[in-house]
């Protein structure tokens, strides 16, 4: 019986032991419940996207930096900057004289290029003191109409993104003085943007623009106008009153003519006019103009009346046009150093132009010239001068290779002249295996746009041409024994690249990185296939890789994604075939392919011209391949 009530009492014991243990968990799961439930009234504690420290030290200098970043949105506290007390204002800390934070400075400089950002808040106008803002390479789609309250802004960047419409309160920053828009969907620009009078940069490039207002021509203290790709037809009278615009770039549009207006913009130095349906040019009387770019249009002569108002000229480029004859009276301008003729109908050339005394650069390819070597047409500027010269009866006065009575030929290591006043530097046919030092001592404080290094025995580029990487936009490096040009990688100004007779294999592929680089001649090299990186360099126009031994296979499709693309000399090569869809490319208007062992298309057609062999091989692309192409277009 006492084990009995033993028994039983151990069990009453575990019940209720275990019942404690069942209390003990509800408790708890109680307590955990309560602290859960009182989440959802606690603010998150995150990551902040922009760090306190950086926030803090804008305070100081007036200048945030958020580039690359990722951001979707503005964070609210870079709005509230200077609005909001710091969180160090707010501690129990002592300061040191240099983190006093009562002594902010207003943020002036504020930098967000290449976010995500889809929209900017009105909460801009709390920054009222920004004298530049960055906002280019986003996704805008639209501005913030708080934009003009901000009184002090100088520079606004918005290049890059997705704007189709600029808000009017945008056109009320009277201290506004650079404008960047290019790469947006802009339709059309308000009659208001006439309002920025202190605006002096304004850059519209590669937009959707069919026409401008005339109240453009109200912002008097313009000098640098970029209106290129765009869709102009035309441009309005009111550019007459621009007279202090010195460049102006109208190339990439639909032009069939130009205002006489334009003589009348007395600063004009640079005019770009590339790319457009250009029949005939209006007289440009403009005093000070240095460079001229036509190419690619539909000029069928230059009158000597015109020619006569280009005094200043020193750049003329007429380059794949329909030009058959030069006039007289380009004789007259003794400053010009650069003419392109590339692909155009001359049939005879005028042995006056040995008589310029400045020309160092003479471009011929792709036309039909008789009476002159095809040879002769390869070796360079300076022969065809001097064959020219050979031609004319009676030297003048003055020969331009004459030496002074104070100077010997081999005494003159460095044309100052040339070096200083057209920024030049040459050192031709010097049979030398490095540059003289004293040649970049003399340049060292002249921005040199313009390297001759030919003829020479260079097995390497010269290192120091990087020292002129801002400014250097032609170079000539033909008949040396470079088998590498990497350095070239680093002069991302280069318009103009010449490589001919060396003993390149190939090239860099960061040679890509030249994104304004419009002509390069590899001629007499050992290239064995078509080069790679040329493929991903959508600037350029003319391509020369004429007597080589380029096989293999030849990319079509990659050579269409060339727009700009209207030379490709692939002469004397080892090309067992030609692509049919090669027919396709459109914007070829010289097209070389003589002296390769393909079967087809026979010579007779080469023989015929550019536009024989492209309808020849358009003719032999199946009709599938044609159906293809049109839908992707």
């Amino acid at each position: 019986m006492p084990e009995a009530i033993t028994c039983e009492r151990e069990r009453e014991s575990s019940v209720l032991l275990a019942k404690e243990k069942n209390q003990m968990s509800r408790l708890r799961g109680a307590q955990q419940e309560t602290v859960d439930s009182l989440r959802g009234f606690k603010a998150p504690k995150s990551e902040a996207t922009v760090p306190y420290g950086l926030l803090r030290a804008a305070r100081k200098s007036g200048s945030l930096n958020l580039t690359s970043r990722n951001l979707t949105e503005v964070p609210a506290n870079v709005y509230r900057l200077n609005v909001d007390t710091p969180e160090e204002a707010r501690g129990d800390a002592s300061f040191s004289s240099s983190d006093r934070w009562w002594e902010q400075t207003d943020l002036t400089k504020l930098l967000l290029s290449s976010n995500r950002l889809s929209g900017l808040s009105e909460d801009i106008r709390l920054l009222p003191a920004l004298a530049t803002l960055d906002l280019h390479d986003n996704r805008l789609q639209t501005l913030p109409t708080a934009l003009g309250e901000l009184r002090d802004l100088q520079e606004l960047r918005l290049s890059h993104n997705q704007l189709k419409s600029l808000p009017v309160e945008l056109f009320s920053l009277k201290k506004l003085r650079s404008l960047t828009l290019q790469q947006n969907l802009l339709e059309a620009l308000p009659e208001e943007i006439g309002q920025l009078e202190a605006l002096t940069q304004l850059d519209l490039s590669d937009n959707l623009l069919t026409e401008l207002p005339s109240g453009l021509g109200r912002v008097g203290r313009l000098q640098n106008l970029q209106l290129c790709r765009n869709k102009l037809i035309r441009l309005p009278e009111s550019l007459a009153l621009l007279t202090n615009v010195k460049l102006l770039d109208c190339s990439g549009n639909q032009l069939s003519h130009l205002p006489a207006c334009l003589s009348q913009m007395a600063a004009l130095e640079q005019l770009y006019l590339r790319h457009n349906k250009l029949r005939q040019l209006p007289p440009l009387r403009a005093p000070k103009l240095k460079e001229l770019y036509v190419g690619n249009n539909q000029l069928e002569s230059v009158s000597g009346e015109q020619a006569s108002d280009w005094s200043a000229l020193s750049v003329l480029e007429l380059r794949d046009n329909k030009i058959r004859t030069l006039p007289e009276q380009l004789a007259a301008l003794v400053g010009l150093t650069r003419l392109d003729l590339t692909n155009n109908d001359i049939g005879t050339l005028p042995a006056w132009l040995a008589l310029l005394p400045d020309l160092n650069i003479l471009l011929l390819e792709g036309n039909p010239l008789r009476g002159i070597r095809r040879d002769l047409l390869t070796k360079g500027t300076k022969e065809i001068l001097q064959y020219l010269r050979g031609r004319i009866k009676e030297e003048p006065d003055g020969a331009v290779d004459t030496p002074t009575a104070m100077t010997l030929p081999s005494q003159a290591v460095v044309d100052v002249r040339n070096v200083k006043a057209l920024k030049s530097l040459t050192y031709s046919d010097r049979k030398a295996e490095s540059i003289p030092e004293q040649l970049f001592a003399a340049a060292a404080d002249v921005a040199v746009t313009s390297v001759d290094f030919s003829k020479n025995l260079l097995s390497q580029v010269p290192p120091r041409l990087a020292e002129m990487r801002d400014c250097l936009t032609d170079l000539n490096l033909a008949f040396n024994r470079l088998n590498a040009c990497q350095l070239l990688c680093s002069l991302p100004n280069l318009l103009h690249l010449d490589l001919r007779n060396n003993q390149l294999r190939d090239l860099p592929s960061q040679l890509k990185n030249l994104s304004k680089l419009h002509s390069v001649v590899l001629n007499y090299n050992k290239f064995s296939a078509f080069p790679e990186v040329l493929y991903h360099m959508p600037s350029l126009e003319s391509i020369l890789l004429g007597n080589n031994q380029v096989g293999g296979h030849l990319d079509p499709d990659r050579l269409m994604a060339l727009s700009r693309l209207s030379t490709l000399d692939l002469s004397n090569n080892d090309l067992l075939n030609v692509p049919p869809r090669l027919g396709l490319c459109t914007s070829l208007r010289c097209l070389k392919l003589e002296g390769n062992p393909f079967r087809t298309p026979r010579a007779a057609i080469v023989a015929k011209g550019t536009d024989a062999v492209m309808e020849y091989l358009r003719d032999r692309i199946p009709a599938d391949q044609h159906t293809l192409t049109a839908a992707s277009s």
